[in-house]
């Protein structure tokens, strides 16, 4: 009877650890996914600044530091190679990208522009997927990591190689700010 009971207790912690790393394989890959979602809207991102940049050049040739920051920071976050570098990246972009926009508000003849007004258009809604993204990406991250700091599941975790993954956090210095344009 006592190895009955034992037999049936093996089997049970056999299961929840199956359980359990099957759910984390799961949360992985959705993270991956989640990531990789971000990752196309970012990329589409990239490819309408520099069509951006080249219209706000033609009104505002002389605002050269805003469009090479917006420039410099594009050139980082395509460069990144890991989820942070591009996490990183890409809040030094928006931190650019906000500035150059506050920089339109001076030129009511850039605002104007049909080129511009489409671009920013774009943007706008490539801007909305992102966010999206962001949300549906942290989600998965706060499942995983709860899963992976719980008790039983953390006795477990690091001996499978599973870790707490990074959440995308707005900058504290460069996002939350109001974005001031001085001449």
């Amino acid at each position: 009877m006592i190895l009955i009971i034992i037999l049936v207790i093996v089997v049970l912690a056999a299961l929840y650890v199956m359980s359990f790393y099957n759910g984390c394989i799961k949360l992985r890959n959705q993270i991956e996914e989640a990531f990789s979602t971000m990752d196309v809207y970012l990329k589409q991102r990239y490819d309408l600044i520099p069509n951006l940049v080249n219209t706000v050049k033609g009104y505002a040739e002389h605002e050269s530091t805003v469009l090479e920051n917006v420039i410099n920071a594009r050139a980082k976050a395509l460069g990144a190679r890991t989820n942070e570098e591009k996490i990183d990246g890409d809040k030094a972009l928006e931190s650019a990208l906000g500035k150059l926009f506050a920089l339109s508000e001076s030129y009511p003849q850039l605002r104007a522009n049909e080129n511009f007004e489409e671009l920013q258009r774009q943007l706008k809604g490539q801007e909305d997927n992102i966010a999206n993204a962001r949300k549906y990406y942290n989600a998965v991250v706060r499942e995983f990591n709860t899963k992976i700091q719980q008790f039983p599941g953390a006795l477990f975790a690091t001996s499978f190689g599973f870790t707490k993954q990074y959440m995308y956090e707005i900058d504290e210095y460069s996002q939350r700010q109001n974005v001031e344009v001085k001449f």
